[in-house]
């Protein structure tokens, strides 16, 4: 791997190491925000009971330990780049009595796996923090049977994602952020029309299909919303790690006003939007 995408990788194991106690803190309040993605990926890779399936970039562990559920006589392959969020994960199958599941700390774009070792692969927002997102995909279709299927949720549009825009487009307003480097890993890098199937084709996959899944986080109060933000989400902390206290309290004032004219029958609701792309190899 090049030096600069050793270098994005290393920053991101970092990033997602340091936040793995604010993911702990939120699981399942987050877990239960994201069910209707993860519920699509499943419904995508069309599950026998005895799939041997990979969850890449599992984070603290879904959708792979539902996947385990279903795939009873089989198991499933949970990998993250972060220790940090891979000891969540174990706990969580531990307290959920999954035990057909193994854990494996590695970086999708040199998984440590044979050829054509799994039935189904998922991957739950993994893919706009990937250094080389065409070599992760064709890495995940290498370790793929032939007939096996692929399914990847990412955001979409920053328009569609107001739950994190509420806070960056406040940030924005008070703040001269530099623009990241392009092609540089965030959020929104997979938003493009056609990006993420582009990325399958090119990685040999046919029968590539594209869902949008929208619906809305309810946050509860401004409050829990600002401080759920500032536990999980890096964009948002990194920004405010720049900002005097003044600036930093500036901002979260003016987010509080953003977040009172989006109220709903007394809850914070804001509406989330992204694509599930799946695709079979051939």
């Amino acid at each position: 791997m090049e030096a600069q995408l050793e270098q994005i990788r290393e920053q991101q194991k970092e990033t997602w190491n340091k936040f793995s106690s604010g993911w702990r803190k939120w699981d399942d309040f987050t877990m239960e925000w994201l069910r209707p993605m993860g519920t699509e990926i499943i419904n995508s890779l069309k599950l026998k009971p005895t799939d041997v399936v990979l969850d890449v970039a599992a984070g603290t562990g879904e959708p792979g330990l539902t996947i385990a559920t279903i795939v009873t006589d089989g198991k499933v392959i949970i990998t993250d780049l972060a220790e940090g969020m891979l000891d969540v994960a174990r706990d969580n199958a531990a307290k959920k009595g999954v035990t057909n599941c193994e854990f494996v700390r590695c970086d999708v774009c040199e998984l440590p796996f044979d050829d054509e070792t799994f039935d189904a692969i998922s991957c739950r927002f993994g893919f706009m923090f990937f250094p080389d997102m065409l070599l992760a995909a064709k890495e995940m279709a290498r370790v793929l049977k032939p007939g096996g299927r692929i399914a990847a949720a990412v955001w979409g549009a920053p328009n569609k994602n107001f739950w994190i825009m509420a806070t960056m487009s406040v940030i924005n307003q008070h703040m001269q952020l530099p623009a990241p480097p392009q092609g540089a890993p965030g959020m929104f890098r997979c938003a493009a029309p056609g990006f993420l199937a582009d990325l399958f084709a090119q990685a040999g996959l046919k029968n590539i299909t594209k869902k949008e899944v929208n619906g809305k986080l309810d946050s509860g109060t401004t409050t829990n919303y600002w401080s759920f933000m500032n536990d999980v989400a890096a964009p948002v902390v990194a920004a405010l790690s720049k900002a005097d206290d003044n600036t930093k309290e500036k901002i979260r004032n003016s987010v509080f006003e953003v977040l009172t004219q989006a109220q709903s029958h007394g809850s914070i609701s804001l509406d989330y939007g992204t694509i599930i792309i799946s695709g079979e190899k051939g």
